[in-house]
């Protein structure tokens, strides 16, 4: 488009989570060939991915490949960290400071800063008395990390837990992995990639992109249309093994109404307790690990590559913290209520301060010194997930109040970032200086967001989705349910209704109050 474009990235290098979450076993639980970018033909066609779900030193190199390939390193600053943001009124520019001090002015502000970016690691008793080794799985060293002969904690039982697991199972002398919550998990049904399957998708690429566009999740996998309830026992034994053995994570997809009816649910979850069942031999240890109390998917499910089976080896040992809570660490291990275990390292596999942790975490002010964490102490509200009344000219991408982690990443990061291009060129047509979000605008979208998210099952529990992650957050649902079909196509009314629900303003309002 022409435009003097300057991004601020506080990592050393691009990549994002892919730069940061080296542990062992991380991997995407999207196929690679959907979790790409669709912008360049030429790059669909070259790029050769080696696995149907890419492991994170694969998803990086992609990454570096997009970025020498469209030479877009020159306009990137590294080690820059965003200390604060604030909206000059009568220039309708935002002065940006860094953490060095650094600050540049700029028309347009887009928050880029990913869901999964800001960490959230435990504070237990005794913890600065430990001797041993503690790491964050979302902040992985850079060095190899050794767990020979070591004995292993890890704290978490989300993805992050459940990809590392059977890889450090197989080195370490002794792992103890503390789990709150049993999880839902699917096999991931990975593969290598061969030519033909290559050749066959690269053919027709375009087609499975319309796909992806075209469905609810963004996955490519279009749900089945037929209730799980309208099938027969025996009819939905076949459709549940036959997406436990391909579809991964689009096993939520077997049905349409998986996520929507709590009775169709139920045949979803007995279909993986039973697999569970059948992978894990210790009674006991295969009935802590169990998932219950929860809807299938209602919490971000995994997909695993042997975790189950890792509890099947000798040097594995399953510590249920909701049975015996952990008290302590100590010099040499952690302390639970029912025993000391011996610890040479712990692992915090324990998430992300989801949706808002990151976009909170600068000093961001908007109209009339409205700093967004005032903004937001109840919780996020946006226009269509991307602005946000009081804040002119700011863009979030994937942010709360957009499909987001409910859906393939890539595809809503595209689908946002094609519309704000198109509204660019809109502005600068009409010669527009600043766009806003209005008040009530904003009130719809976020009664809309929870409207969407009362016809589903994703209530019915605690998780990162309604802010439950982290002690004190407010307790709303934060992306949007509707899908990423829906999605687009609201996006697509917006603009054909004169970008309804925002202000586009040829002169700056200055210090006037919004209408």
């Amino acid at each position: 488009m022409g435009k003097e474009v300057l991004v601020l990235e506080a990592s050393a290098d691009v990549g994002g989570v892919w730069h940061h979450n080296g542990y062992p076993g991380a991997r995407c639980d999207v196929e690679s060939y959907d979790y790409s970018y669709s912008f360049s033909p030429e790059l669909e066609q070259e790029w050769r991915w080696s696995e149907r779900y890419a492991t994170q030193p694969e998803i990086l190199r992609y990454i570096h490949h997009v970025v020498e390939r469209f030479d877009l390193r020159r306009d990137i600053r590294f080690n820059t960290r965003m200390r604060s943001a604030r909206y000059d009124e009568e220039q309708a520019l935002w002065l940006i400071t860094a953490e060095d001090g650094a600050q540049w002015q700029a028309r347009y502000l887009l928050m880029c800063v990913g869901q999964l970016s800001t960490t959230k690691a435990p504070s237990f008793a005794g913890q600065e008395k430990f001797t041993g080794r503690i790491i964050h799985s979302g902040l992985w060293p850079k060095e190899p990390v050794s767990f020979a002969g070591k004995r292993v904690g890890i704290i978490g039982t989300g993805s992050s837990g459940m990809q590392m697991t059977p890889i450090i199972a197989q080195q370490a002398e002794h792992l103890t992995v503390f789990q709150r919550t049993p999880n839902y998990s699917i096999a991931s049904a990975n593969a290598p990639v061969s030519d033909e399957e290559d050749q066959r998708v690269k053919a027709s690429y375009r087609a499975r992109r319309e796909q992806a566009w075209n469905s609810p999740s963004g996955l490519g996998f279009m749900p089945n249309k037929q209730s799980a309830l309208q099938a027969t026992p025996q009819e939905r034994e076949q459709v549940y093994e036959a997406a436990w053995n391909r579809l991964g994570f689009g096993f939520a997809l077997a049905y349409y109404d998986i996520l929507l009816d709590q009775a169709a649910n139920d045949t979803a979850a007995d279909f993986i307790r039973r697999k569970i069942a059948a992978l894990v031999k210790d009674p006991v240890v295969r009935d802590k690990l169990t998932p219950r109390g929860h809807p299938f998917g209602a919490r971000r499910p995994s997909v695993d590559s042997g975790y189950f089976q890792a509890f099947n080896r000798a040097n594995v040992e399953l510590a249920d913290v909701r049975e015996a809570p952990i008290v302590e660490f100590t010099a040499t291990g952690l302390r639970t209520q029912a025993k000391h275990h011996e610890l040479d390292m712990v692992i915090f596999a324990t998430g992300f301060d989801a949706f808002t942790g990151s976009l909170l975490k600068p000093e961001i002010v908007g109209r009339g010194g409205m700093a967004l964490r005032e903004k937001w102490a109840q919780g996020p509200v946006t226009q269509l997930g991307v602005a946000v009344a009081d804040f002119p000219n700011l863009f979030i991408v994937v942010g709360p109040g957009s499909p987001s982690l409910l859906s393939n990443v890539l595809v809503s990061t595209e689908e946002q970032i094609d519309w704000l291009a198109q509204l660019l060129r809109h502005m600068d047509d009409s010669g527009a200086l600043e766009f806003e979000a209005t008040h009530a605008a904003e009130r719809d979208w976020v009664a809309h967001v929870n409207q969407r998210a009362r016809e589903t099952l994703y209530l019915s529990t605690d998780s990162y989705y309604n802010g439950a992650e982290v002690a004190g957050k407010p307790r709303v649902f934060m992306p949007y349910s509707g899908g990423v079909r829906g999605y687009r196509r609201l996006l697509q009314n917006c603009v054909a209704r004169g970008y309804e629900g925002f202000e586009l303003r040829n002169q700056p309002l200055g210090t006037r109050s919004t209408p």
